[in-house]
């Protein structure tokens, strides 16, 4: 008897099997021969052939009998019964066996098991629907006589573990073995039908998919037609949906942008959200989402600033340091410039000048006055009239999303009940957070990480630390008489003559734009020059369309075009007189002078102030009055019988400020020794208890204000000296400026005598 040992593969009695006529011979060793005898053994485990042991088959196999010897290329196997195996060996590589008839526990009658047959058919039939194709095989079916045909044959297709495999054949009755090839069969047809149902239903949906892309792109098709042919009848919400479809914006935005459509197209136009809807989504769309392309040429942006603006060297090098640095990294980065310094000084002109360096679109912020905290982060849409904040109309307005935007005034915001709007700057501008500004109004971030922003301010005092310190500050100092003349010949005069249509009818000559600036005008920019630049050009059009010809306006002539008399600058006094001396004074429109007079009158001994003075002003003629009775002990009793009085002319104008703090101490020093202090002298500088003097700000504008005056020494704080550096040589040059740090060196160098104490 041949021996055919297999593993996972479906044998059981009763049926016919059919093996490659090449495998049959590997296992057999023979050639097919009609009616040989051959045995079916079961393996453990899928063991190699020639790696079989005594112990790897099972207890129970199947006889069979070669049917035909395998001209198609199949050697047809007709199996019979189940046999017991007992004495297993292998030698050589081939298999010894002795194996014994095992017979049917015989349970299950004829009609019983027609009827399994017949209910296993038609489960079968049923089951084709599951089958791609399956109708093909409902003949076969048909032809099954035996349930252990249907297993044989089906075999293929079900998922049978090896272990039922076996389990077939071990079972000694037929009932049991029945109902085995009935639990096999029905759980694969059932796996089958779910199968088939959830590919289907996947199907289904994928069509209903596929469907409604076909049926879309169809009606947009059409309706694009449609629009093409009767574009006055394209409705807005078409429009809004092209616009969407055309737009860079991020998904959130856009996700944000197709609900708020839909919910017009519910709502209809007669809503009252719809008009909110609309402007909403029309100014998603119109935003410039994508970053926008900037080559930097910094050699070309050195040209650019130095022909648009005279002087102003160490603000121009800090900018085109900023710009070198965006140069190499290629994108927005360094710190946010703040430009601190009198009105007229240049602070937002250039930043129109750093745009167009850069080739960049400009856009001016004004904060001033700005109390509401929506202002910078927009309303919410909850609300009626709801609109963006500042930052991000600038945005829409300038169509770029890196545009140089100049936030002017940032320090004239203010606080109310509305919020903060100082503490809503912060996070735009921090470059740690603004790459997803979010603003109310929108409520999708947006990056302003590549927007260029300047601020521009004429005080650090009311702008809150948190603020301050996200900026680096460049002071605009103020301009000298000569910078002055350069700006007016070179920017505002050929600006306003072209401005009004003048071209070359109108003259005016450098000592005439002198006496302007030195007669006509007092501040630290060119505000006021442009002011009287402008009105001499208008009286200069009124010649010239009344027939009068071309026009040159000389110096005398200003008062009358300009209707107005000369300013009257604060000017040294020729008279030496005890107790008055020269302080400088730094105010928003520049620099200036003022006069500390003092006087002492009989009476009590109290201390009288005029002239507007705040209270850190008061408190340094305290300090004053306290070292001049320290240093002069001998003179001292003279404030117990008299009144001393304190006046700081102009009394109209408000002054405040410790800087004035020497000048009151040599003025008392002056007063009570009857030593006058010469005219020609002045002086700024904190004083401490200790007569120390501190160091000031606004130096450059105070040097300026002195040298118009006339005057002629200037005693400045030691700690200032590094400051000079920023002081303009035609300045410098026409002063003697001392630093000082003790009292007693102003006394000294001032002619006071120290007497003992």
């Amino acid at each position: 008897m041949l021996i055919i040992p297999v593993y996972d593969t479906v044998v059981i009695p009763f049926t016919t099997l059919y093996f490659n006529i090449d495998y049959y011979k590997r296992m057999t060793g023979v050639d097919p021969k009609l009616g040989a005898e051959v045995l079916f053994v079961f393996m453990k485990d899928d063991t190699p052939y020639n790696a079989l042991t005594d112990e790897s088959f099972a207890s129970i196999g199947v006889q069979g009998e070669v049917l035909d010897e395998g001209q198609s290329g199949f050697v047809s196997i007709k199996t019979r019964d189940r046999m017991n195996i007992k004495n297993a060996t292998v030698t050589d590589h081939r298999i010894s066996i002795e194996a014994t008839e095992r017979p049917d526990i015989e349970d299950l009658s004829d009609d019983e098991y027609k009827e399994h047959v017949n209910t296993i058919k038609n489960a079968l039939l049923n089951s084709l629907q599951y089958f791609e194709g399956g109708n093909i095989y409902r003949s076969w079916i048909v032809r099954l006589r035996t349930i252990e045909e249907v297993i044989a044959t089906s075999a293929g297709w079900m998922d049978i573990e090896p272990e039922m495999k076996y389990e077939f054949v071990k079972t000694d009755s037929k009932k049991e073995r029945i109902a085995l090839y009935e639990k096999v069969i029905y759980e694969n047809l059932e796996m089958y039908r779910v199968t088939s149902e959830a590919k289907n239903a996947q199907e289904d949906e994928n069509q209903k998919v596929y469907r409604e892309q076909a049926i879309k792109k169809q009606i947009d098709f059409l309706q694009k037609e449609l629009d093409e042919l009767h574009p006055e009848n394209v409705s807005e919400t078409r429009k809004l949906e092209l616009k969407l479809q055309d737009s860079k914006m991020n998904e959130e935005a856009r996700t944000e942008a197709t609900k708020a459509i839909s919910r017009m197209k519910q709502e209809g136009q007669n809503s009252p959200e719809y008009g909110q809807l609309f402007n909403y989504v029309d100014f998603l769309t119109d935003l410039p989402w994508e970053k926008s392309d900037s080559s930097i040429d910094l050699k070309n942006a050195k040209e650019i600033l130095d022909q648009e603006h005279y002087g102003l060297k160490k603000v121009k090098k800090r900018i085109l340091q900023q710009i070198a640095v965006m140069s190499l990294n290629k994108k927005q980065s360094g710190s946010i410039l703040l430009f601190v310094g009198a009105p007229g000084t240049g602070k937002t002109s250039i930043g129109q000048s750093i745009a167009h360096a850069l080739g960049r679109e400009y856009v001016r912020v004004a904060l001033g006055g700005v109390r509401d905290e929506a202002d910078i982060r927009g309303h919410r849409r909850t609300y009626i009239g709801a609109m963006p904040g500042r930052i991000m109309d600038a945005i829409h307005k300038s169509h770029a999303s890196n545009p140089v935007m100049v936030l002017d005034e940032v320090d004239k915001l203010s606080q109310s009940y509305n919020g903060d709007p100082a503490s809503a700057l912060l996070e735009v501008l921090d470059p740690e957070q603004n790459f997803s500004f979010t603003d109310h109004y929108m409520n999708v971030p947006y990056d302003l990480s590549d927007v260029f922003f300047i601020c521009t301010a004429n005080s650090l005092d009311t702008i809150p630390e948190p603020l301050l310190n996200r900026m680096e500050v460049i002071q605009f100092n103020g301009y000298t008489p000569i910078e002055k003349l350069q700006i007016a010949k070179r920017h505002l005069l050929p600006k306003a003559i072209k401005a009004m249509g003048l071209d070359d009818h109108l003259t005016i000559d450098d000592e005439t734009l002198s006496t302007i600036i030195n007669d006509y005008t007092m501040e630290a920019g060119v505000r006021g020059l442009k002011k009287r630049i402008d009105t001499l050009c208008r009286e200069a059009a009124i010649n010239i369309v009344e027939g009068n010809g071309d026009i040159t306006i000389s110096k005398d002539q200003l008062r009358e075009y300009l209707d107005m008399h000369p300013i009257s600058h604060e000017h040294v006094h020729e008279i030496k007189q005890p107790g008055i001396v020269t302080g400088l004074a730094w105010t928003q429109a520049g620099g200036d002078i003022l006069f500390i007079e003092t006087a002492l009158t009989k009476g009590s001994g109290k201390i009288i102030i005029t002239g507007q003075l705040g209270d850190v002003m008061k408190e340094s003629a305290q300090i004053a009055l306290s070292i001049v009775k320290s240093k002069f002990p001998n003179l001292s009793d003279v404030f117990k019988d008299h009144d001393l009085h304190i006046h700081v002319p102009a009394g109209a104008t408000p002054k405040d400020g410790p800087s004035a703090g020497i000048t009151l101490t040599t003025a008392l020093a002056s007063l009570i020794t009857g030593h006058p202090v010469s005219p020609e002298f002045a002086m700024t500088g904190e004083v401490s208890l200790r007569e120390t003097i501190m160091p000031i700000g606004g130096l450059n504008e105070k040097l300026m204000a002195a040298q118009r005056a006339g005057v002629k020494t200037v005693f400045i704080p030691n700690e200032n000296k590094d400051d000079l550096d920023d002081v303009a040589d035609e300045i410098k040059d026409k002063l003697t400026i001392i630093p000082v740090s003790h009292v007693d060196e102003v006394l000294e160098k001032t002619g006071i005598k120290k007497e003992a104490r």
